[in-house]
């Protein structure tokens, strides 16, 4: 089941935290330092809706 689908929603955190100057995102689980400053206190909606913008931004990522 993908995780953004689950109860409680786990957090996309993998451990590898260094934020991407280039576009304000953490390079491991792709969010914005507010994303993650709240995480810890949302509800599951919220978290669902940033699960939303990490699949948005996987979409837009490109591999070289």
């Amino acid at each position: 089941m993908k995780p953004e689908l689950q109860t409680p929603v786990p957090s996309p955190c993998i451990s590898l935290c260094e934020m991407a100057p280039d576009t304000g995102l953490c390079r491991g689980c792709l969010r914005n330092i507010d994303e993650i400053v709240q995480w810890g206190s949302a509800g599951d909606d919220y978290k669902r809706a940033v699960w939303a913008e990490i699949r948005r931004r996987e979409a837009d990522l490109e591999f070289r």
